[in-house]
């Protein structure tokens, strides 16, 4: 660290140059619906097969979400922020992923 006296000491007889610097962290959030079946934990003749996590059926059909919410974040200008809200929390990741069930009080990360 630079003692202030040698700063001063230093700036009689000369300039320095000072680098000013600033992050700024902007972000986008993409919303679609998709439609589900209500047999969506079956899969192939078997019952259960997701064995009720919603997320893992979510996981093997992408398809029907992956393009829609690429193309919105495309079409999405950037706002200024984290994007915490809405329960999107984390923090540590540069990209995060949830769904929510409509008109349910059910939902999580993906």
């Amino acid at each position: 660290m630079i003692c202030l006296e040698k700063i001063k000491y230093k700036l009689k007889n000369r300039t320095m140059k000072v680098k000013i610097q600033q992050r700024v962290v902007y972000h986008k959030i993409a919303e679609v619906e998709i439609e589900v079946p209500n047999d969506w934990n079956n899969k192939d003749g078997v019952e259960n097969y997701y064995d009720e996590w919603f997320s893992d059926y979510l996981h093997d059909n992408e398809h029907l979400y992956v393009d829609k919410i690429q193309t919105k974040l495309d079409n999405t200008e950037l706002e200024i922020g984290f994007g915490l809200r809405d329960g999107m929390e984390d923090r540590s990741e540069e990209s995060e992923w949830r769904y929510e069930i409509v008109d349910e009080n059910y939902g999580g990360h993906l």
